[in-house]
């Protein structure tokens, strides 16, 4: 039987995943209850589809979002309804099936016995990783380090993670950014900034070829501009930050809220 929890979640976004979403929901909630799926304006019919299974299963709850707007703003979505229906945190995992599902209660039971951090999944990589996204990933791991001031992000970019639903709320809901592919990194840096402490667990990463179902939406020129426009933003309010930062840090206070 899964673990059933009134406070921990899984979420799940998703857009035109197809075949692929069923297996990894079916995974999820073999695992834990209940586990929610923001459908991102999917036009493959999985949302519909999906909503019907939710009808025969209690711990399944399915979101339909009428147009897609990216995997932040599907997010956020589903952390106002989840905040709405009293719960604390969701562990968020990619709809495409890369993430380990059998590792949600070990990633759960850690955020339940300390609250008050983000349990970020650090990716461990086989033959299937494209080379170029994997030495990509090294140079935002880099800036993020910067940016946090070497806070202990094990990985800026590995989307299978929980976050506190509060505090993220805060974040993105304060400014116009996080909707896109740029929320996994920018979630972290500017939680790190309001004292959310990382917890980093080692996880596989899986990239499954079209022939087994893999599905991505990931495009190199116009993520990575994304990615660098994130960066350039977050290195000048870092440097802004950086006297108040460093004044905490060497009277060990929390750092400020922004």
């Amino acid at each position: 039987m899964p673990d059933v929890s009134r406070t921990h979640l899984v979420l799940i976004p998703s857009y035109n995943t197809g075949e692929r979403l069923f297996s990894t929901v079916a995974a999820a909630r073999a695992q834990w209850t209940p586990v929610w799926v923001v459908i991102d304006g999917s036009t493959d019919g999985t949302g519909e589809r999906l909503q019907a299974q939710a009808q025969s299963d209690p711990g399944l709850r399915v979101l339909i979002l009428p147009h897609n707007s990216g995997k932040g703003a599907a997010v956020l979505h589903g952390l106002q309804e989840a905040s709405a229906a009293g719960f604390t945190h969701v562990l968020a995992m990619d709809s495409d099936g890369q993430h380990p599902a059998d590792l949600i209660p070990s990633f759960m039971h850690a955020s339940q016995q300390r609250p008050e951090t983000m349990v970020l999944g650090r990716p461990i990589f086989d033959a299937s990783a494209p080379l170029l996204r994997v030495r990509g990933r090294k140079l935002s791991n880099g800036w993020t380090q910067i940016e946090t001031l070497f806070a202990g992000i094990g990985d800026s970019l590995y989307g299978f993670r929980i976050y506190p639903i509060a505090g993220l709320m805060e974040v993105m809901q304060g400014q116009p950014w996080m909707r896109r592919f740029d929320f996994d990194t920018e979630a972290v840096v500017r939680l790190a900034w309001r004292g959310v402490k990382p917890i980093n667990i080692d996880a596989p990463v899986k990239y499954l070829r079209a022939d087994e179902g893999g599905v991505s939406h990931f495009n190199y020129v116009r993520d990575n501009i994304l990615l660098s426009w994130m960066h350039t933003r977050l290195m000048a309010e870092f440097v802004l930050r950086l006297p108040v930062l460093l004044w905490r840090r060497v009277r060990r206070l929390p750092p400020f809220q922004p």
